[in-house]
């Protein structure tokens, strides 16, 4: 099974990261930092945000931003988390 993630609210919604040793690590690093069990309500730190942009780079094809209903590539997923909620 190939690595995917699904972003909503500029963070994680869902992700499938199987055997993959850097993804398992990044995401244990992502929740020991905090994470809520609500996207909507989660608030990323600066560091979390790297995590995720990270994670976006192990995925082979494009990223699903739940919220827009599409997919964008990493370069627009990387922007999408790293300037949400930066008004």
């Amino acid at each position: 099974m190939k690595n995917n993630l699904t972003l909503k609210w500029g963070t994680l919604k869902a992700w499938n990261f199987g055997v993959d040793k850097k993804g398992q690590k990044l995401l244990k690093e992502y929740h020991k930092l905090g994470a809520s069990m609500s996207a909507m309500t989660q608030k990323d730190t600066p560091r979390q945000k790297e995590i995720i942009c990270e994670l976006i780079d192990l995925v082979d094809e494009k990223i699903y931003l739940d919220w827009d209903g599409k997919y964008v590539s990493q370069k627009k997923a990387k922007e999408y988390v790293m300037n949400y909620n930066n008004n």
